[in-house]
């Protein structure tokens, strides 16, 4: 059977090809001509070259990449997948054969590659691991482990557990689970969001994938075969968020050069030789970048040794799972599009190893699945929480963690990064207010359908403002001003919606309360650069103002704050915000403001900032509502900036009465060119709550023909697959 390419009204692919082989092939060569881009952009990150198109601003990620073997680490995964699993390793073959046929037709209708110079390269068998690795490599937030040393080491260990939140930099994710007795169906519904970072093109791809052995809606990472993280088969559906769980150590390494090379002391008392080798970085108008790397027994280092230490010096060293197993989990991929019960989810997984997912799975059966999926080693409190010293016992790995599973209570489960299922398994996780709010929402009522799902997408009530407005409430003596500012925050509903006047009071004076706090003397010590020294792409979690804004809940509500009288703070920040507002009224009389900024709601501040690789023309995003923690978690970083960096990079909602019943949209669109009829034809939809509806009647979706590659053209023949052409 001849793979085919069909799309529905919103450009969504749907494939049908004669085998799981020859669909993967389909897979990778419509995602290079709907996402090229993307694909050539994410595979550079993924190997260290970025910055040999995108310049000086991406050379920091490319020598953390380098410096951490990531490329390294995925050639190994593949070639143990190969001696582990021949079946998989040709699947992902044909992936990158697709990804290869159509990267030329897909670079051609897109104008980032003439404006950076970029010619589309050629796929390995490699890479779709490697942009997996490089996708998932910062989700357990290792860096965290640099700011708690810089807390305890100039606040005490007492400091760390007011910072511990929802990092600023962490991936996070809503979801839960109704089975049929809370469902008008009386079969089980799946939804949620997973909260990334807004990037355009998105980073989840809608897509649908059929075979003889499987027929396979969801949500692909463009790059890599297969719909691992939220997909429906049909009789079995599934969905994660991240787990929160830690499994990642850096180490404080002791080395020194000698005559041959470099050494690392070990916890054994000896010096053992390190590996080294030295690796340039391309920089697109600037001198390449000449970097050493060193791996030691522990892992590669992630900071650079001086060239010519004398003596012994010290660096960090990154240990990570894949690293150490040579195993990214790739053995899972096909058994879940092969999944037909819960049962067949929850042996898939048992191979899942990276990111540690907490999973929902629900069945037509009436099946469920609650659990957590991944791979975290055994080692001491320290490794888990701090910098662990390379050159002492105690620290080394002892083997991993079972994989708890967890109950269902009252025919529900949720999950938002909270504390819970993994809690054993992780340091910091989220508040648990979008967890509780998802609860006491579909307590509301006993039986949902599909159909009434979104309204929680969306909900905007944001539960951690109480220990802000408690401490406003309790104010005296201010001036007019703000005696009115505080009198509409204390009568607002605190919900974060865009038109809301007092939800942008709120916030104003939250970040105020957060720049003072930062300004204090008390965290001075926490402003300084860190020692030892932090790679570039690793500064946001060490960021003083974005820590107090994210832990400002902790702060204000803690017994005692290193002396800083609380109520003095936020009193400052009420009336600099009231007399910010009063200017502006003044000013505006005067016609020497443009803005009634009293006016101003949430929304004309709080808007969407997709990240991209290269920058186009100024954006001016749409207004948004919601917040850090709200279910509708679009967040602002306080003190900082109310744009809107990560949010929702999918919703879903799917149905185990009839597939056709779910539901899916994403921020953007199915096209990854900017410009083309599907780009960001969802954003719409996305904003106001709308979903797509999932459509799998052949009948209904329209039938395309992709551009044929010149080896097509002339032969018809199909290279190392031997299957037949898209």
């Amino acid at each position: 059977m001849i793979a085919e390419t069909y799309r529905d009204p919103w450009g969504i692919p749907h494939l049908r090809a004669g085998s799981a082989r020859a669909l993967a092939r389909a897979q990778g060569r419509v995602t290079a001509h709907d996402r090229a881009w993307q694909l050539e952009t994410e595979r550079h990150r993924a190997q260290g070259t970025s910055a040999s198109f995108l310049g000086a601003p991406a050379a920091p990620w490319d020598v953390l990449v380098r410096h951490a073997r990531l490329p390294d680490t995925a050639r190994r995964c593949f070639e143990a997948l190969e001696a582990r699993d021949p079946e998989t390793a040709e699947w992902v073959r044909s992936y990158t054969t697709g990804v290869n046929e159509g990267l030329a037709a897909g670079a051609a209708r897109t104008p980032e590659f003439a404006r950076t110079g970029l010619a589309p390269g050629s796929w390995e068998p490699w890479h779709p691991l490697a942009v997996w690795l490089a996708t998932h490599i910062l989700f357990a937030g290792f860096p965290a482990k640099l700011w708690r040393e810089q807390a305890t080491r100039h606040l005490g260990q007492e400091s760390v557990p007011l910072f511990a939140t929802d990092g600023p930099a962490t991936a996070g994710s809503n979801g839960w689970l109704l089975t049929g007795a809370r469902t008008t169906t009386g079969k089980a519904l799946i939804a949620g969001d997973p909260h990334r970072f807004i990037e355009a093109p998105g980073v989840y791809q809608q897509i649908r994938l059929s075979c003889p052995e499987f027929d396979v809606v969801g949500l692909a990472v463009p790059g890599v075969p297969g719909i691992a993280h939220f997909a429906h088969t049909g009789t079995v559906a599934w969905a994660i968020t991240n787990a929160m769980a830690d499994y990642q150590d850096l180490y404080r390494e002791r080395l020194r050069r000698t005559e041959s090379g470099v050494e690392a002391l070990g916890p054994d008392g000896t010096w053992s030789p390190a590996h080294r080798h030295p690796e340039t970085v391309p920089v697109a108008g600037r001198p390449p970048l000449e970097i050493e790397v060193i791996e030691t027994p522990r892992g590669p280092l992630i900071t650079p040794l001086p060239p010519a230490a004398d003596g012994e010096a010290e660096a960090l060293a990154l240990r990570y799972p894949p690293r150490v197993t040579h195993d990214l989990g790739f053995t899972a991929l096909l058994p879940l599009l092969r999944a037909r019960t819960v049962a067949d989810v929850d042996r898939a997984l048992d191979a899942w190893a990276e990111p540690v997912n907490v999973v929902h799975a629900a069945d037509t059966a009436g099946g469920t699945l609650h659990r957590v999926a991944g791979r975290v080693p055994v080692r001491s409190r320290t490794n888990r929480t701090r910098l662990a010293p390379a050159w002492l016992p105690g620290h080394a790995w002892q083997g991993w963690h079972e994989m708890p599973y967890g109950e269902l209570t009252d025919g529900a489960a949720v999950m938002a990064n909270q504390r819970g299922l993994a809690a054993p398994l992780g340091v910091e996780f989220a508040p648990p207010h979008r967890a509780d709010r998802i609860r006491a929402l579909l307590d509301g009522r006993r039986t949902w359908s599909a159909a009434d799902l979104p309204a929680i997408h969306m909900d905007t009530h944001l539960a951690s403002a109480a220990p802000l407005l408690e401490r406003i409430a309790a104010l005296d003596h201010l001036t007019p001003e703000a005696a009115g500012l505080r009198d509409r925050l204390l009568a607002w509903d605190r919900r974060m919606d865009a038109g809301s006047t007092a939800a942008a009071g709120y916030a104003a004076v939250r970040s105020a309360v957060v720049r003072h706090l930062a300004a204090h003397p008390a965290f001075a010590p926490l402003a300084e650069p860190p020692s030892p020294a932090c790679p570039e792409p690793l500064l946001p979690w060490l960021a003083l103002t974005p820590r107090i804004g994210f832990a400002l809940e902790h702060l204000l509500s803690a017994e005692e704050l290193y002396g800083i009288d609380r109520p003095a703070v936020v009193r400052a920040a009420l009336e600099e915000v009231a007399a910010d507002v009063d200017a502006d009224v003044a000013g505006d009389v005067a016609g020497d403001v443009t803005a009634d900024r009293a006016a101003r709601t949430w929304g004309d501040t709080h808007r969407l900032a997709p990240w991209q690789a290269l920058p186009g023309q100024p954006y001016e995003g749409p207004a948004l509502s919601g917040d850090h923690d709200c279910v509708l978690c679009t967040s602002a970083v306080p003190g900082v900036t109310d744009l809107a960096v990560r949010g929702p990079a999918a919703r879903y909602v799917w149905d185990l009465a009839r597939r056709d019943d779910s539901r899916w949209v994403v921020p953007l669109g199915a096209d990854g060119v900017p410009g083309a009829a599907h780009h960001d034809d969802q954003l719409p939809l996305w904003l106001s709550g709308d979903l797509v509806p999932v459509v799998t009647d052949w009948a209904q979706l329209e039938r395309v023909d992709l551009p044929a590659t010149e080896e097509t053209e002339e032969t018809g023949e199909t290279g190392e697959t031997g299957e037949t052409d898209v």
